[in-house]
């Protein structure tokens, strides 16, 4: 399931939410710190995990 990271606008705390593609756009993120839903989506860093082929 991908991570997503987002800011508040109130506190200015940065966290994390997981959710699924089809969430993403659909479902209220609320900050963890204050309860606040005016939130912004901050770009982060991907991290990619990949098999080793023999």
């Amino acid at each position: 399931m991908p991570t997503y990271e987002f800011e508040c606008s109130q506190c200015k705390k940065t966290f994390t939410e997981k959710m699924s593609f089809e969430e993403h756009g659909k479902k209220k993120v609320k900050c963890p710190k204050c309860g606040s839903t005016k939130v912004t989506q901050v770009l982060s860093a991907v991290f990619v995990k990949t098999s080793k082929k023999s």
